[in-house]
């Protein structure tokens, strides 16, 4: 398998900007290119294979209708819009910030080899990692990562993870403890009809950190990848764990900054 950055950036393009993205949706719509993903939660995500050749006046079009689809929903209370800084998307971020949209911190897409981060990790004696099913387990590890982001802790996360459990998709959730506190956790999002998986929701408690916990966390899911016959490991990195990732391994192969519309504004500091 060709494993250089532009072979990894085509595969990607191909395989995961399609239903792949959206595994749990409720509900998807197709406004031209665009796919108008709704989730439980009330929150809205758009993505789409690229809108190359489309027109800038067009562009602005699409972002007013994809717009007017979830104002029509009152259900839905945020919208997530995807870029991707490969794609050629003339005027989008004027149109974005024209209609609303917010610009998010700037991620950097990472893919490669599973087996070059299924290895062994030393932590600390007393950390143990397991996978989570029970929905006891499922909140507390949702109510952590809330704490951990900085969100303020709702059960509308752990009611989505729940329902995708149930769905029986091949998500799983993967948790550190000590003395039975969660002190990390992480999410792994194998692909269907693909060699791929994603690696998801990697949370570790500040004064955890540092520690090989993220490492160990991403180990297991890659080995639990393995198993399940996905030789390819993708993910979205912030900077915490783009080193990581990096040094097991995965290469760049694009950024995607996520633009955030929400029904009613956040107050300004």
């Amino acid at each position: 398998m060709d494993l250089s950055p532009s072979s990894l950036l085509a595969l990607y393009d191909e395989q995961l900007r399609t239903d792949a993205e959206t595994p749990s949706a409720r509900a998807v719509t197709r406004l031209g290119p665009l796919r108008l993903v709704t989730f439980d939660g009330g929150r809205g995500f758009i993505t789409y294979r690229d809108l190359d050749g489309t027109e800038a006046s067009a562009v602005r079009n699409l972002v007013a209708g994809a717009l007017e689809h979830y104002r029509a929903d009152p259900s839905v209370d945020r919208v997530e819009w995807k870029t991707r800084g490969h794609d050629a998307a003339p005027d989008l971020h004027r149109a974005l910030l024209e209609h609303g949209f917010a610009p998010q911190e700037q991620e950097v897409v990472v893919m490669g080899d599973a087996r070059s981060l299924a290895i062994d990790v030393t932590i600390p004696a007393e950390v143990g990692l397991r996978q989570v099913t029970s929905e006891k387990d499922v909140r507390a590890m949702s109510a952590m990562q809330d704490e951990v982001f900085g969100d303020p802790v709702s059960p509308r996360y752990a009611d989505a993870l729940l329902r995708r459990l149930a769905t029986g998709d091949g998500m799983e959730l993967w948790v550190a403890e000590v003395a039975r506190r969660m002190v990390g956790a992480a999410r792994l999002e194998p692909v269907a009809g693909s060699e791929v998986a994603g690696l998801w929701g990697g949370a570790v408690r500040a004064e955890w950190r540092g520690r090989g916990i993220y490492r160990a966390l991403t180990a297991a899911r890659a080995r639990s990848a393995l198993r399940l016959g996905k030789r390819l490991l993708h993910s979205d990195c912030l900077p915490d764990s783009r080193p990581v990732l990096e040094r097991s391994g995965l290469v760049p192969i694009t950024t995607t900054t996520p633009y955030l519309w929400r029904r009613t504004p956040l107050p300004q500091p």
